[in-house]
């Protein structure tokens, strides 16, 4: 019951943004302008931010464990991989390929990771790490793939598209700050004061504004067109991919704290810088959105009952 009651303290509040975002719009608070204006906010300015502040700020040096990174990595990798292909299949419509594979493979890892392990053993454990091993690959992969997804839409020819997507990679403002963490995080450069207190500031604006900017801009009756892969997409990323990495994650001997990290990389919500990068990279946000409400509503049941199952196999 107590990890019932923290996945809906950790999931319910983000909803209740979504709804907020979405009330504020019908009665005129909101408009399209604000909202675009704020789409780009969060992608260039906040999101980057967050990013490098948790990274930069990670102690990764006394928790490095090569065999744990590898693991991240490589998973990642596969998930990712694995997800697109499935897509590429599954989506008939070609525009929608990008954002099916994101939304499926994305979790908020660096929102919830080290909230959760911090809530079960009462520090960060290996979230840190987690974090710095699958971050990076999640937005270079989905930068990727949003660059895949719309220019196969479009008909663009295959190397005219690998030379955007690297082109995509490298100015991407979201990989840039994670760059830029890593790098602090790697030589233990620390941040000053001032600098930090005024970077988590605009860190923490984050989240809550690309929040409501999904629900002011969801809408309905296009995203009950849209419910059976974003059905599809939420059981692939909440029960699919766990069910298939633990039992590896448990054979190579993975215990506590770094299963819980490994939960939350593989486990958790479609995160909402999804949306904000789909729709900035000219991919079906609609789709998009309609994940990340379903995926948050549902996890707060799945994480709970993957929590449960470890813990009656006595591995966290």
């Amino acid at each position: 019951m107590e990890n019932f009651i923290f996945s809906l303290n950790a999931t319910i509040p983000i909803f209740l943004l979504i709804i907020l975002g979405w009330f504020l719009m019908q009665i005129g608070l909101f408009n399209r302008e604000f909202t675009a204006v704020a789409d780009k906010y969060v992608f260039k300015i906040a999101l980057p931010l967050l990013l490098f502040k948790d990274i930069a700020t990670a102690n990764i040096r006394e928790v490095f464990s090569l065999k744990f990174v590898l693991f991240c990595s490589i998973g990642t990798t596969l998930m990712f991989l694995g997800v697109w292909l499935f897509a590429r299949w599954y989506c008939k419509d070609k525009s929608m390929v990008g954002v099916f594979a994101q939304a499926a493979a994305r979790g908020s890892a660096a929102i919830l990771g080290i909230a959760f392990v911090e809530n079960i053993y009462g520090n960060s454990g290996m979230a840190p790490m987690m974090i710095v091993s699958a971050v990076p690959l999640y937005n270079i992969f989905s930068v990727v793939i949003l660059t895949f997804g719309a220019e196969e839409a479009e008909g663009e020819n295959m190397s005219a598209t690998i030379k955007r997507a690297f082109v995509n990679v490298i100015k991407n403002p979201i990989i840039i700050g994670i760059l830029a963490g890593a790098i602090f995080a790697l030589l233990n450069i620390p941040i000053p004061t001032i600098p930090a207190r005024a970077i988590t500031n605009i860190a923490n604006t984050a989240s809550p504004i690309a929040l409501l900017v999904v629900g002011a801009t969801f809408e309905g009756r296009k995203a009950l067109a849209k419910i059976k892969p974003s059905l599809v997409a939420t059981l692939i990323k909440l029960v699919i991919i766990p069910a298939i990495f633990f039992p590896f994650a448990i054979l190579f001997g993975f215990r506590n704290s770094e299963l819980v990290a490994i939960l939350v990389m593989l486990g958790s919500p479609t995160t909402v810088s999804c949306y904000i990068m789909a729709k900035n990279m000219h991919n079906d946000a609609v789709l998009t959105s309609s994940v990340v409400v379903l995926a948050t509503l549902i996890s707060s049941v799945t994480l709970t009952m993957w929590i449960f199952l470890l813990k009656s196999f006595a591995l966290i």
